[in-house]
């Protein structure tokens, strides 16, 4: 559906029906916010547009409150630790990220808030098409691909474009989320809550555009890239304990084989350990892979309890009313 086909009068309706809050968080973006605030305003008239400004070296936070956003700031530095901010701090029944430089079109907010209400959704995901080659920096593009399959691979083939800066999220999301991202993987935590515990996902197509002259990229590509990717392992720990240890342990268990099996061979030939230190090497390395199978089940146990508390909090919140 394109944002042409929702006229005024069902653009006022879904503003009727719930409160919605655009989340922008910023880091020296005084060349785009005057901008992304003013797009967001014509198209969300009855949205509240908050910018939280984090320790920015510009004037981003006069920027944006002249274009008519609430402005608050969050001290600690790091894209997640800003989103965690806003959410703690706001309430609002749909909440629309997005970030502060001017990549995304605002033009399909309201669409993306209707197919939130109408389906119910609580994670409606811009998947971003590039109207201009240079959008990604170099690596960007390939990074993206390959960090949403392998977290597809892992939690489930269900998020397109996991990196999205542009997201519409429920009430029930966002109290249920527990942000403990500091930096740009905040969205790989956002996408693995949402499969985790099997939330109702959407998508919608949108233009992405590169940055205006002057205005640079916050995000770099390799430090970010390995950070994201150590998110992802941590994630496959936290969630799928009992498939990372087992992973482990299996790596264990093959070594300990290829280092005993010589040893043990020897002995039942000529009754004789001829190689000592190697088999008291195998038998501990053994002995992690038995210990890395216990920790999975343990932990496993331990990660069902933490995913049913989540659970719990997420249904606290309902969608009645947004239809």
């Amino acid at each position: 559906m394109n944002t042409t086909n929702i006229e005024n009068g069902e653009l006022n309706e879904l503003d009727d029906l719930a409160e919605v809050a655009v989340l922008i968080p910023c880091y020296n973006e005084s060349l785009t916010i005057n901008k992304v605030v003013s797009d967001f305003r014509r198209v969300m008239p009855s949205a509240t547009i908050y910018v939280y400004d984090n320790n920015s070296q510009d004037n981003t936070s006069i920027v944006a409150a002249e274009a008519g956003a609430i402005v608050r700031r969050e001290i600690i530095q790091g894209k997640g630790n800003v989103v965690r901010r806003m959410f703690r701090d706001i309430g609002a029944d749909f909440y629309i990220l997005v970030d502060g430089d001017d990549t995304y079109d605002a033009g399909i907010a309201p669409q993306m808030l209707k197919m939130a209400m109408d389906g119910p959704y609580d994670l409606v995901n811009c998947s971003r098409q590039e109207t201009e080659y240079e959008a990604y920096r170099a690596g960007h593009r390939f990074g993206n691909k390959m960090l949403t399959g392998i977290v597809c691979y892992i939690f489930g083939d269900r998020i397109k474009d996991m990196l999205s800066g542009y997201k519409v999220l429920s009430r029930r999301f966002v109290k249920s989320f527990p942000a403990l991202s500091s930096g740009f993987d905040i969205e790989t935590e956002i996408t693995v809550h949402a499969l985790e515990l099997a939330m109702p996902v959407a998508h919608a197509v949108g233009s992405y555009r590169g940055r205006p002259e002057g205005s640079e990229s916050k995000l770099r590509t390799y430090s970010d890239g390995i950070r994201i990717l150590w998110m992802i392992v941590n994630l496959f720990k936290h969630e799928r304990p009992m498939q990372f240890f087992s992973l482990l342990g299996l790596i264990f268990f093959m070594v300990s084989l290829t280092l005993g099996l010589p040893v043990v061979w020897i002995f039942l030939h000529t009754g004789f350990v001829a190689r000592l230190p190697t088999a008291v090497l195998a038998m501990g390395i053994m002995l992690v892979a038995i210990l890395s199978f216990t920790t999975g089940l343990v932990l496993d146990t331990v990660t069902r309890g933490r995913r049913e508390a989540k659970m719990l909090a997420y249904l606290q919140y309902t969608t009645t009313g947004y239809r």
